[in-house]
Order: structure tokens, then sequence, then C-alpha cells
């Protein structure tokens, strides 16, 4: 029988069988994932049926923006991550406390910074993006609202990355999936009920993701058997600050390198028109669901490390990267199939229109393999990060995404040129995005083997 008390609990990951290990912790997480991947799907979903295609390319063309807007809590998120599940690993409760509270309060600083910046910015970047003027003011408007109200994203993203590092995948989930509810009924409430538009949807997102933090906030008050939160620890020290930037740092910059990248890249996929734009955006909600198994993979990767690095437990680093890198290898090659096979019908979900479903279905297609090659780069990758390697996998990304995705994009699309095609083929796009998934599981898996990140963690 089930003990749902102890679900609810932090789990020492430096004993047990390993990959037993990852996979309990992996699951909560993958549904989590899914569930917060359905923040945008519904939007999409609801956005693309009530108020026509341009809004649905609207939402779409929001994405690469704002998570470039977001790279200072990816890299205060990865920071605090490594250092708790370390800290919880080797069982030192004072720097696991501190590092919890400077965590906390840097969030709170950076939130307010974006709170008044961003809205500001927004505009003028989508002009300098190229995007159409049939979708600038409903993607200026999505974007200004989930600025505005970006500090439930941040504290739920930081909290839960808090509980995750303790073991605790769980709690997070069950908070999620809460808001998640809420997402949607509040999607179709403000758009097919008060027929709010692109506007609603946003509102949607940033009341539910204030829920989720909120819920991840009462979890971690009441944790004091664990760690302490005061006024002590949340004095900021230079010390933990400094780590946590250290550490937080290259994966913030692998963020904004790939941010960059997208926005590059969406350049180009804007001069493709608005049904290119929107099918494109059927096509990366569809890879957000795709890769979500990887994602949790990683960051169960990355929790599982850390904590056995904590614990000076190399030879459990070793045999759990093993384990936890086939499970994601055949958990993708699953999803790779499912997508082969049902991809048609997932398209049709977001749009009655069939040339749209049939070009994002094609599209879908060119994409598919190079999820099992994700899965062996984000399992490396987490282990990597979890032992305090957090530079390789940011040069890795910074190669991948500028030096192969970019110029593949620009120069299949320069090659392909025509009369009839002014901007060249728009398989561009899909192809650059396959070679340099590929280039990456192939570098992860040379580095991982090098080793740096075993003398990063136990010297």
């Amino acid at each position: 029988m089930v003990n749902v008390k102890k679900l609810f609990e932090p789990t020492d990951m430096t004993v047990g069988t390993p990959w037993k290990s990852i996979l309990m912790f992996s699951i909560p997480m993958l549904i989590g994932n899914i569930a917060q991947q359905l923040y945008n799907t519904v939007d999409s979903i609801v956005v693309g049926h009530y108020e026509g295609d341009n809004a649905l390319a609207a939402v779409g063309s929001a994405g690469p923006l704002f998570n470039l807007l977001l790279v200072l809590f990816v890299g205060i998120s990865s920071g605090i991550g490594i250092m708790v599940s370390q800290y919880f690993g080797a069982k030192s409760r004072e720097e696991l406390s501190k590092t919890i509270g400077n965590g906390i309060v840097l969030t709170g600083l950076v939130s307010l910074v974006l709170m008044v910046v961003a809205p500001l910015i927004v505009r003028p970047m989508l002009k300098l993006l190229k995007t159409p003027d049939t979708i600038i003011n409903d993607c200026t408007a999505y974007l200004v609202i989930l600025m505005v109200g970006i500090a439930g994203l941040a504290f739920y993203n930081i909290l839960s990355g808090i509980l995750r590092g303790m073991g605790d995948s769980f709690s997070a989930l069950v908070y999620l999936l809460i808001a998640t509810v809420i997402n949607i009924v509040l999607d179709v409430l403000f758009v097919a009920v008060f027929d709010i538009g692109v506007a609603g949807v946003a509102l949607a997102t940033v009341i539910a993701q204030a829920v989720s933090s909120i819920m991840c906030a009462f979890k971690l008050m009441r944790m004091k058997a664990v760690f302490d939160l005061g006024r002590e620890q949340l004095q900021l020290s230079k010390q933990y600050v400094g780590q946590i930037v250290r550490l937080g740092l290259p994966s913030g910059v692998t963020q904004a390198i790939f941010s960059s990248a997208m926005i590059v890249v969406q350049s180009l996929t804007n001069s493709f028109g608005e049904q290119f734009i929107a099918a494109n955006v059927i096509v990366m909600r569809v890879d957000g669901f795709a890769m979500m198994p990887n994602f949790s993979f990683g960051m169960a990767m990355t929790t599982y490390a850390g904590q056995n690095v904590g614990a000076r437990r190399l030879d459990r680093v070793k045999q759990g990267a093993k384990q936890g890198t086939l499970m994601a290898i055949a958990c993708s090659t699953a999803i790779t199939m499912a997508i082969l096979f049902f991809g048609k019908f997932l398209m049709g979900i977001f749009s009655d229109t069939q040339d749209l479903v049939n070009q994002s279905y094609y599209m879908m297609q060119i994409l598919a393999v190079g999820y099992i090659a994700m899965a062996v780069t984000q399992s490396l990758s987490g282990v990597m990060r979890g032992a305090g390697d957090t530079v390789t996998p940011m040069w890795i990304s910074l190669c991948t995404t500028v030096l192969i995705r970019v110029p593949v994009a620009y120069g299949i699309s320069w090659l392909t040129r025509t009369p009839e095609l002014p901007y060249g083929r728009s398989e561009c796009i899909q192809i650059s995005l396959l070679v340099s998934w590929v280039m990456g599981a192939v570098l992860t898996g040379i580095f991982y083997r090098v080793g740096r990140w075993k003398k990063k963690a136990f010297s």
C-alpha cells in the first residue's frame, strides 16, 4: 500500500537502486512538466479555435522573446537547484537554509526589475524581429500581461526547483495540476465567454502561475524539520549569492544563447508568412510535449547526481547516469513512433484548417528522430550540472545553436531561393534544428566520457 504522506516528503537518492530512484523521481516531474506545457498549449488551442489562425500565430511568436526575458530566472533556478541537492545529500542544514533564503530574495529582486523594464521594450523588440503587422498588437498585449505578472512564474520555478533538489517532485506536481485546471477554466471563460481574446489567455496564465507559487511557498514554510527560513537566512550573503551566480550563470547563458538563436531564426520564420508561423506554433506545442520526458530525466539526473556528489558517491553517479540515459532513450523512441503514427491527429487539435494541419505534420516528421538524440543530451548534461560542471553544457549549447543551427537554417534558405520562393524552402527551420540536436548528443557524449565533471565534483 502506498504511503501517501511519504510522497510529499524529501527523498534521499543516495541509497537504493539508482534506476528506481531516478524513475520514481522522474514520473511525477514528467506529469508536472506536461501540465506546465499545458499552459501554453491550452492558450494556443483556445485562441486557435475561437480567435483564428492569426491569433494563434501571435501567441506563438511571443514564445522566443518571452524565453529570452526569463534567462535570469533560469540561472538562479539552476544554481539553487544544484546547491540544494548537494547540501541536502551532504546533510548540511545551515548551508541548505542559507541557499534557500538567498534564492528567494534574489528571485524577488529580479522579478521586480523585469515587471518594470520588460513591458517597455516588448513592442520595439517585436518590430525588430519583423513581426507581421497583422499580429503585432496581439503579440504585444500577450507579452506585456505575462511580464507584469512574472512573479508567479518566477517563484513557482524557483520554489519547485528547491523542492526537487531535496527529492520532492510530488508536491510540485500536485500544485501544478491544480494550477493547470485553473488555467484551462479561465482560458475558456476569458476567451469564449468574456471575449477578451489573446489578452485573456495571458491573464489566465498569470493567475494560475500565481496560485502554484503560493502553494509551493506554503509547503516550504512547513518543512522546518529539514531547513530553517528566518530573517538570518533571508539576508543576502556575498558567499551564497556568488555561488548561485557561479553555478547558475552558465545555465542562464545557455538559455540566453538558445533564446537568442530562436529569435534570430524567428525572424527567418516570420518571412515565410502567417500560415507558416501558425504551423510552426503547432509544431512547437507538440514538440513541447515530446521533449518533456527528456527534460524530466535531465532534471532528475541533476538532482540524483547532486545528492550523490554531496555524499561522495561517484560509483552511484556513474551507475545512475547509464541507467537514466537508457530509460530516457527508450521513452523518446516510443514518443517518436507515436508522432509518426498519430501526428496528423495531434495537429488537428490546434486548427480546423487542413492545409495548416498537413504542413505542421510534415514539419514534425522532419524533427521526430531528433528526440532520441535529445534524450542523450539532456540526461548526460543533467549529470554534469548536478556535479557542478555547468560550463561544459553551456559551451555545447553555444556550439550547437550559434555555430550550427543558425548557419544551417540561413544557409539552406539562401541555397534554395528561387523566384517562386524568394526566402528559400521553409524546411530550413526544422532541418537546422534536427542537425543541432544530433550534434548536441554527439558532443555531450564525448565530453561526458572525457570526465571534466568528475574532476569538478570530486577534486
